[in-house]
């Protein structure tokens, strides 16, 4: 019995698959804003927290084209990057 409840555990830790953080929070134009990467979901409470401030820049032309299915539009936004400690400018649908 052991032998098998052992198979079984051994089974299911190899299987099983990493977790997906579908919504993060980030600094969106020096605000927390959660960023999901699909329409369907559910946006998490963000925690308070100080966002470094936005360098002036001019935004970049935004591209055309049709915004996802459960959004209405899409910007160009200045989205802060932990690693290099910038913020860089991406296009977000809401």
């Amino acid at each position: 019995m052991t032998r098998l409840l052992l198979i079984a555990m051994t089974l299911f830790l190899f299987n099983s698959s990493p977790a997906s953080a579908a919504c993060t929070c980030q600094c969106v134009n020096g605000a927390v804003t959660p960023i999901c990467s699909s329409t369907l979901d559910i946006l998490p409470i963000c925690p308070p927290r100080i966002c470094p401030i936005t360098p002036p820049s001019i935004a970049p032309i935004n591209p055309l084209r049709v915004p996802p299915i459960g959004t209405s539009n899409c910007s160009m936004k200045q989205v802060y990057n932990n690693r290099s400690g910038q913020y860089e400018w991406k296009q977000i649908c809401e």
